[in-house]
């Protein structure tokens, strides 16, 4: 169903014209973005054509998906109103926002933690359904831009509103011992205590994500526990020191809901978390963890297609925090700067950051003061993403040699981990000619991918198949293709 406005909607028109697409092309982009948000959607190219000649105004998400499939294809963000569609149901930009002051941070973080369970409560696809405007590499310009240039708020402290205090001579006192009427009033204290919890919390939410993958249901309960356990604290009362420790906590939760968001395809959100962590992390005066946030971004962008963009992301986390960092830390950005250096094809670049992540990495030593949330990182990782830079040069020898020091040690602790490596080693066995190696790994893949929920190991297995194509008629692709089936019909 539409709405009618006045007249043509020459505004659309107009844009449509300038990114070079046709009627019947929006519609099926339209129906493609709302099917990856669990929507059913049949528009065509009379649907589009009423929109523009007209005036209709489609109702429900259309409007914003309309803006995010313009965008996609201008590669920036298109607002409602240059498409004349403004008077749609507005979509809200929550997340976004990296503002300067700490109480508008405070505010921009607490209202993407509120509405991400409003949209949980929403039904299929929740708030994400809405959001006007699909992952843009642009809106991280901003953010980066004033992190890099002020890593660190000057103060967080946030003293408690006085207590309404009676008036009259005939007041009497508070007796001791009794409950305030700042905690009655629901205003919080916030104490190291609190602040444990969340870390804790962060701590268990790591482990299952690595385990179950990021759609599992005890990962999803992070937006859960930033909008019930964070949000209230991050609006109470605390000392500058405290402040600092709950920025961190937080950040830590925020980025890791960033990141379950992103493997399990949400790239809208993952993207709004991650400007809030970094925003968070910059709060706390966490310069490592900042870092860790902008290649968590790194990451995003070259998955995306944006490498270029994800060098500049991990290379603005490494300058910042040279002498600060600890050399695993520093391991672990360069790292992530080789994974975006091999994706854009930079063979030359590529080696020299993973040669300076694994120069790090030697450096680093038992005692070390390195980050919690950097437990992850050994040679281990180190050698499955190098093996990851490997393929995406096509260097098919090296991807095998440290594909097979990545799977030397096989862990239930990173089962996620364990399932991509063996999708890389499919790929590398295949390249190299063995088709039968190349098969054997990839039913091994599949079979740890049915053990979680993981769209981006999901999206792994899918890329093989598509590399075994060519070899459709030998028993054993097609054994593996029968094996992979329900796996992609759960995500189809």
């Amino acid at each position: 169903m539409s709405r009618d406005q006045r007249g043509p909607n020459e505004k659309l028109g107009t844009v449509l014209a300038l990114a070079g697409i046709s009627n019947a092309g929006l519609a099926r982009r339209v129906n493609d973005l709302g099917a990856q948000r669990g929507l059913t959607l049949r528009y065509d190219k009379t649907s589009v054509a009423r929109w523009v000649s007209k005036g209709m105004v489609p109702q429900g998400a259309a409007p914003h998906l309309i803006a995010a499939a313009i965008g996609q294809k201008l590669g920036r963000p298109v607002p409602l109103h240059e498409i004349g569609l403004a008077d749609a149901d507005p979509a809200p930009e929550v997340g976004l926002a990296f503002p300067r002051d700490i109480g508008e941070a405070v505010k921009s973080a607490t209202d993407l933690y509120r509405l991400d369970l409003a949209g949980r409560r929403g039904g299929a696809g929740g708030i994400w359904q809405s959001l006007a405007g699909s992952f843009a590499v642009s809106a991280y310009a901003t953010p980066v831009s004033r992190w890099l240039i002020t890593p660190a708020d000057s103060s967080v402290e946030r003293p408690s509103p006085p207590p309404a205090a009676e008036s009259g001579p005939d007041a009497e006192a508070e007796p001791a011992g009794e409950p305030c009427a700042l905690e009655e009033s629901g205003f919080t204290r916030v104490g190291h205590s609190d602040v444990a919890k969340l870390r804790e919390a962060a701590e268990d939410a790591r482990r299952w994500d690595s385990k179950y993958g990021g759609g599992d249901w005890r990962s999803s309960m992070v937006p859960e526990c930033l909008r019930v356990d964070a949000a209230p604290l991050l609006l109470g009362s605390y000392s500058d020191e405290v402040g600092r420790a709950l920025f961190g906590a937080t950040a830590e939760l925020t980025r890791l809901a960033g990141w379950m968001a992103f493997d399990t395809g949400q790239q809208e959100a993952a993207q709004r978390y991650y400007i809030q962590a970094l925003r968070l992390a910059r709060a706390a005066a966490d310069v490592p963890l900042g870092g860790y946030v902008l290649a968590s971004m790194s990451l995003q962008a070259t998955y995306r297609g944006f490498a270029d963009e994800g060098v500049d992301l991990a290379q603005a986390a490494v300058e910042r925090n040279r002498g600060l960092a600890t050399a695993r830390t520093l391991s672990f950005f360069r790292l992530v700067e080789a994974r975006a250096h091999a994706k854009a094809g930079d063979s030359a670049a590529a080696g020299a950051a993973l040669r300076a992540a694994e120069g790090w990495l030697e450096r680093s030593r038992e005692g070390d003061a390195d980050p919690s949330w950097l437990g992850f990182y050994s040679y281990d990782r180190f050698a499955a993403d190098a093996a990851e830079c490997y393929r995406d040069l096509k260097l098919p020898r090296q991807v095998r040699r440290f594909t097979e020091q990545a799977l030397s040690r096989p862990t239930e602790e990173f089962v996620r981990s364990h399932g991509l490596r063996l999708v890389v080693s499919a790929v590398a066995e295949l390249e190299s000619g063995n088709l039968d190696a190349a098969c054997a790994a990839g039913v091994r893949a599949v079979e740890v991918a049915n053990r979680i929920s993981s769209a981006r190991t999901t999206e792994y297995v899918r890329d093989l198949l598509h590399r075994l194509e060519p070899y459709g008629d030998e028993p054993r692709v097609a054994e593996l293709r029968e094996r992979a089936r329900p796996l992609l019909m759960t995500t189809a």
